[in-house]
């Protein structure tokens, strides 16, 4: 479906975990407000609006969290999101930590492409970022999901004086396998506005002062906005995802919900439709018009480079940016 602007929006990121009643020693609970379960959407009424989605355009599904392994059902949500016969492909962002034990079921279930965060590959770095001692087993996740086939994307948000200097280690990962490590500019929304990232234009100077014979990659690697490079001797790509030096809102193609049920179609505003009880009361059909209308009132642009006009003061983490 097109909204005002003439865009075609065809994707939809669909968050299972909110500010959550879960408990996982992986979910880090600190400072996550806790909700009912009956607050968030079951994974049958989720199905239901992507569904609805599906109807009106929308041919790619990603799930997103906080993180969604956490969540009981995940991997049958995959199973019912690909049997959709409108759906192109449904793929997951993850931390990868719990992504091994989940893997072969999200594989019979039509899972076809693994976001994976990874912000270091420094042990003590990955502690203080995330508290938690898990780089192996994410590691260890990304070995298995490139043996498995699966398209796997490494995403790193680089910040000065945390990682900042850690863009040679991580960029190793897509010389040594097949996957595109992409570096993402640091939003700021939520904990994001806290920290200085790095810009992608001062990283792919330096990227290319040490591989001068850097070229684009023609190839189409997914549904979103990053843009491709190639390393000399690389199985891998490169990717650069940039929000604030590089604003792609003109061809942006997608809208989000959360675990909650809030139909949000930019990240920047606090705009939001919540379309849980309207689902509950009303009906599957009563969600499409809502759908409808989200999609075509989308925001033109986001101004996250005029920080007083941004409205969205959510974490990350209960909106499933």
């Amino acid at each position: 479906m097109l909204d005002q602007y003439g865009r075609m929006i065809n994707y939809m990121r669909v968050s299972v975990t909110d500010k959550c009643n879960l408990r996982c020693r992986y979910c880090m609970p600190e400072g996550v407000d806790r909700v009912p379960m009956s607050d968030l959407l079951t994974m049958e009424e989720i199905a239901a609006v992507c569904r609805q989605a599906s109807l009106l355009g929308i041919d790619r599904i990603r799930i997103t969290g906080g993180e969604p392994l956490v969540r009981k059902g995940v991997t049958e949500l995959v199973e019912m999101l690909s049997a959709l016969p409108e759906i192109k492909e449904v793929t997951l962002t993850t931390n990868g930590v719990l992504l091994g034990s989940f893997l072969p079921d999200l594989i019979r279930g039509g899972l076809k492409g693994i976001n994976i965060s990874l912000d270091t590959l420094d042990r003590d770095r990955y502690k203080k970022i995330t508290g938690k001692d898990c780089m192996g087993k994410v590691l260890e996740a990304i070995q298995e999901s490139v043996t498995a086939g699966l398209k796997v994307k490494i995403n790193a948000v680089l910040m000065q004086d945390m990682n900042d200097q850690e863009w040679p280690d991580l960029i190793r990962l897509a010389k040594e396998q097949p996957v595109d490590v992409r570096f993402i500019e640091m939003m700021p929304i939520g904990a994001g506005a806290l920290f200085d990232g790095v810009s992608n234009q001062i990283l792919f100077n330096r990227i290319k002062d040490r591989y001068p014979d850097i070229e684009e990659d023609p190839d189409k690697h997914g549904n979103g906005p990053a843009v491709y490079y190639r390393l000399p001797g690389f199985q891998g790509s490169i990717g650069f995802i940039s929000p604030i030096h590089g604003k792609f809102c003109a061809g942006c193609n997608r809208i989000r919900m959360t675990a909650m049920g809030d139909l949000k179609p930019c990240l920047c505003y606090e705009t939001s439709t919540g379309i849980r009880e309207i689902l509950r009361s009303r009906g599957e059909e009563a969600v499409g018009q809502v759908l409808r209308e989200i999609i075509y009132n989308k925001p033109k642009a986001h101004c996250f480079e005029n920080r007083e006009k941004i409205t969205e003061r959510n974490k990350m983490i209960a909106i499933g940016g």
